[in-house]
């Protein structure tokens, strides 16, 4: 199950108390104070992880706490530090506080951590206090509480290029012709119900990461269709490839309709490079492939086969220099 927003409630651990204590020696009848410092609470941090694809784990325990620090003790002796909560996220992952939408963190490299609740810190025990007026303190601090936040995390795959086109016009059977995935692929529409990652190798020498996101429809922007809740994941994206269906009554004008959808969406998706190419050109006859529209918003429009393969070398080249030109 792919799911890439939940909601979750965080705490971080209270610091421990500090202590009260004086000194009791055989010979020292008035010991001076000796009581040692709470310790602070564990902090309950996130951790981008490449072992992840999904934030699925949050569904079935969103509550996390981290221990609170020890209380200080006689003889100057330190409370125990809490133990950090450490929770493992995909890469990709944006953290938000939910009560006032700020964002916390984005988690966009591998290992890359943030700390989301921040720990108590301890209270001083009454060795602290001790001045030349007042050599028997009796004062000390309590701990601090942690940090209680509830927090969305929301995840964003972080690709080359993104695939955006209708329902059933071919994204995932080509992402599996030019890349390592496998995504399902049947005959109909709203096959993809999740976002897939490829893997494209281009001549052996260089290589880059395709996105293929559920087909949008007119309204995705507003929640129509399945494709809405999925254009998050190519808001990181270099560049985007639109795959056309050349078989339609009216080639191309799905680009519009798509593009009208970005648009609205907004993110600044509209803004990427872009290369536009027809799909399943194997199922025209010489007439109609020749009526395809060769150029479409002053740009020229690729003709592939990804079934059959037609085109498809020339396409990931093109893919490789569209990221070139953008500094990849």
């Amino acid at each position: 199950m792919f799911i890439d927003r939940v909601k979750i409630e965080v705490v971080a651990g209270d610091g421990g108390n500090g202590c009260v204590s004086f000194r009791r020696e055989k010979y020292v009848p008035r010991g001076g104070p000796d009581g040692g410092d709470g310790g602070d609470g564990g902090n309950v941090m996130l951790e981008a992880s490449v072992n992840l694809r999904t934030l699925l784990d949050f569904k079935f325990k969103s509550s996390f706490k981290a221990e609170r620090g020890e209380h200080g003790k006689g003889k100057n002796m330190a409370g125990k530090k809490g133990e950090d909560v450490l929770l493992q996220v995909p890469v990709g992952t944006l953290a938000k506080d939910a009560e006032t939408d700020q964002v916390l963190g984005d988690l966009v490299s591998p290992g890359q951590s943030l700390v989301v609740a921040k720990a108590g810190r301890g209270g001083r025990g009454n060795a602290r206090f001790a001045t030349s007026t007042d050599r028997a303190p009796r004062r000390r601090e309590l701990g601090r509480e942690g940090e209680h936040r509830v927090l969305f995390l929301e995840l964003k795959l972080i690709a080359d290029i993104g695939i955006v086109g209708v329902p059933n016009v071919g994204k995932s059977t080509l992402l599996s012709k030019i890349s390592n995935a496998r995504p399902r692929i049947e005959n109909y529409p709203f096959t993809t119900l999740a976002p897939n990652l490829g893997l494209v190798r281009v001549a052996d020498v260089h290589d880059f990461v395709v996105a293929d996101i559920p087909g949008l429809i007119e309204g995705s922007h507003l929640g129509k269709g399945l494709g809405h809740e999925f254009l998050r994941h190519i808001e990181r994206t270099r560049a985007l490839l639109f795959l056309l269906e050349a078989t339609g009554a009216d080639p191309g004008s799905d680009y519009f309709l798509l593009l009208k959808e970005i648009e609205l969406y907004g993110q600044g998706l509209a803004k990427k490079p872009r290369l536009l190419c027809f799909n399943k050109i194997d199922l025209l006859d010489e007439e109609k492939l020749g009526k395809l529209p060769s150029e479409m918003d002053g740009r020229e429009v690729l003709r592939i086969s990804a079934l059959s393969g037609v085109g498809l070398a020339d396409l990931v080249q093109r893919l490789w220099s569209l990221l070139e030109s953008c500094g990849t």
